[in-house]
């Protein structure tokens, strides 16, 4: 593979879409009973996939000078000069570009909506510079994706079931990504960056998670309640409880050491397990 790609890859953190797509998937299939189409299913990968790209890459670029400062973030394309900042801005452009195209395929409530939901991704890399709460801006910016499968398959914008769905998934990534980033509470403060920890310690950080956690399974399960889903739907929920119970019973606020990649990336078994489960339910 081209070095260029596999640093763009690299850039983005592509494996990261197991973050939203599901999401975005299952906003889809609970809109439509279970019916959506395959067509609708691809604009959405599309349109995701490519808008996740250009947030990321935006992210980097406006962190750069606190990543080339930062050990943990040595091996990232840009830092490591692999890709140029004219590059990362040619690439957000195009990505862009791919996610307008596809989204105006969509039916036209989502293009007049689009610029809600991109506000959030601009956002959100620079509210770690003034609050605490940026895992909540950047679980806004995730819940972009179930909304917008829901509206792109045609679901009611106000209905109590997305409103469910997307507080779940804003508080399943304000959660996990509050604990990931408690490791950098000293780099943190030294740059004047600010995240729970930095905030309250990573004691208090670390029981605001469990508890946003703990909400976020009561609206996933209520999102089921709401659509009087099946069963196995809530098999789903189930799986999804037993892995954040798991994240939290590894890691504590003194010890660190289990906050790895892999960490992280256990995460998307939430997001893999709700997805499968509701499409099992129709």
């Amino acid at each position: 593979m081209n070095l260029k790609i596999k640093a763009h890859i690299n850039n983005i953190a592509l494996p990261h879409t197991i973050f939203d797509l599901p999401f975005a998937f299952m906003g889809a299939i609970l809109a439509t009973g279970g019916n959506v189409d395959a067509r609708t299913l691809i604009l959405i990968a599309i349109a995701v996939t490519s808008g996740r790209a250009a947030a990321l890459a935006i992210d980097n670029l406006a962190d750069l000078k606190f990543d080339k400062r930062q050990p943990r973030m040595s091996k990232r394309a840009m830092v490591r000069g692999v890709i140029s900042k004219r590059e990362v801005k040619i690439f957000i452009a195009l990505c862009l570009l791919i996610m307008i195209v596809t989204v105006a395929m969509l039916p036209p409530i989502c293009l007049k909506l689009l610029p809600l939901a991109a506000l959030t991704f601009i956002i959100y890399p620079f509210t770690k510079r003034f609050t605490g709460w940026c895992h909540v801006f950047l679980g806004v910016a995730i819940s972009m994706a179930p909304a917008g499968g829901w509206v792109a398959a045609g679901g009611e914008i106000f209905s109590p079931a997305i409103i469910f769905l997307c507080l779940a998934v804003i508080l399943w990534m304000a959660g996990f990504d509050a604990m990931y980033g408690a490791q950098d509470e000293k780099f943190d403060k030294s740059q004047h960056l600010h995240s729970l920890t930095t905030e309250f310690g990573a004691k208090k950080a670390f029981q605001i998670s469990k508890v946003f956690h703990i909400i976020c399974v009561i609206c996933f399960a209520a999102v089921g309640i709401v659509l009087n889903l099946g069963v196995l739907y809530f098999v789903g929920v189930l799986i999804a409880a037993l892995t954040l119970i798991y994240q939290h019973s590894i890691v504590s606020p003194t010890n660190f050491s289990q906050i790895t990649q892999a960490y992280f990336m256990r995460n998307g078994i939430v997001s893999l397990a709700i997805l499968l489960f509701t499409w099992f339910s129709f």
